[in-house]
């Protein structure tokens, strides 16, 4: 039941979670900072709450590890939320995200000088395949509507880093858990309390943000009958949506085996995209849908699940990661 359950949560929060973001973007395409920090200052009371239990908790791994994976997460979501700011597309942005299983294969070879099987390696083409056309028909968009190729491509390079970045701290984080253990809710603690300070540099732009959203028009809930400026409506939203998400994500990691993770977090990716494309009319051509089959087609090759669609939690998985 709890396996259902977690399924449950990752596909309605995360998806919806896409929803409220991207009208949040559209309408104030440079929220991305108001919106992280909301996220951000959320999860961590509620971690201080009941996690660390009012402070008096000491954490499992010591807080100079989770100071440089904080780093890493920090900047992953400040530079995932700055590619949106520079007219990067919801679904490419989505697509881009889905190649860091594959990113983290790349780094571990190099890192951890893993080898993978022919099959996995023909995954990383048919992925960096869909990733390339995708984003080449993209950037042709973004030029044609904002006639400056410069920020098109700032923008696609802003992806790639948080990718790679991603990457090398999903290789830190698996290290870290060999070391000290598993200690998931932890970890989704300390790394969102421990980057709260980092907002100091950016309080200008989140104020500002929060001027403009206190200047959107009125929205009354449904049922509560409470009135609010519809902009504080849509992030109140978004940061319920992303903690249901991410606890479904944190209850599929101890009820199910990594394989089935990985396969439940990849399918939300494309639920998600073909939200974003129907409900928001995303531009997305024939070639657009031939370059993200590639990188769900790769993806799934790359958890195998052909192979192991019978596996169950008792029976470990190799290689396979979570994203």
């Amino acid at each position: 039941m709890r396996p259902a359950l977690a399924v449950g949560l990752v596909f309605a929060g995360c998806c919806s979670n896409v929803i409220f973001l991207e009208l949040l973007a559209r309408k104030h395409p440079g929220c991305g900072n108001i919106v992280t920090f909301a996220q951000f200052l959320f999860i961590a009371v509620e971690g201080f709450l009941f996690e660390a239990d009012l402070g008096r908790k000491p954490p499992a791994i010591p807080i100079r590890y989770y100071a440089i994976m904080v780093t890493m997460f920090f900047t992953v979501s400040v530079v995932n939320n700055y590619a949106l700011n520079l007219n990067i597309a919801m679904p490419l942005h989505m697509i881009f995200r889905s190649g860091s299983l594959i990113a983290n294969m790349i780094l571990g070879i190099i890192i951890l000088k893993k080898r993978y099987s022919i099959f996995k390696y023909t995954s990383i083409a048919l992925v960096s395949v869909g990733i390339f056309i995708c984003t080449f028909m993209s950037a042709k968009q973004v030029v044609r509507n904002i006639l400056s190729p410069d920020v098109c491509f700032l923008g696609i390079g802003a992806l790639t880093f948080a990718l790679l970045m991603s990457a090398r701290m999903g290789i830190f984080q698996e290290t870290l858990y060999k070391r000290f253990g598993k200690h998931s809710k932890e970890a989704l603690f300390y790394n969102h309390a421990l980057p709260l300070p980092g907002f100091v540099f950016l309080a200008s732009d989140i104020y500002d943000h929060a001027v403009l959203f206190n200047k959107s028009e009125l929205y009354e809930i449904p049922v509560i009958g409470v009135t609010l400026p519809i902009m504080w409506f849509y992030l109140l939203m978004n940061i319920i949506t992303q903690y249901v998400c991410i606890r479904g994500v944190f209850i599929l990691t101890t009820e199910c085996a990594s394989l089935t993770v990985t396969l439940v977090v990849t399918l939300r990716k494309f639920v998600s995209l073909i939200f974003s494309i129907l409900y928001f009319q995303n531009p997305f051509t024939l070639w657009h849908w031939l370059g993200t089959l590639f990188v769900f087609i790769g993806t799934l090759m790359y958890t195998e699940v052909w192979n192991n669609l019978g596996t169950t939690k008792s029976e470990p998985q190799k290689d396979s990661k979570k994203n």
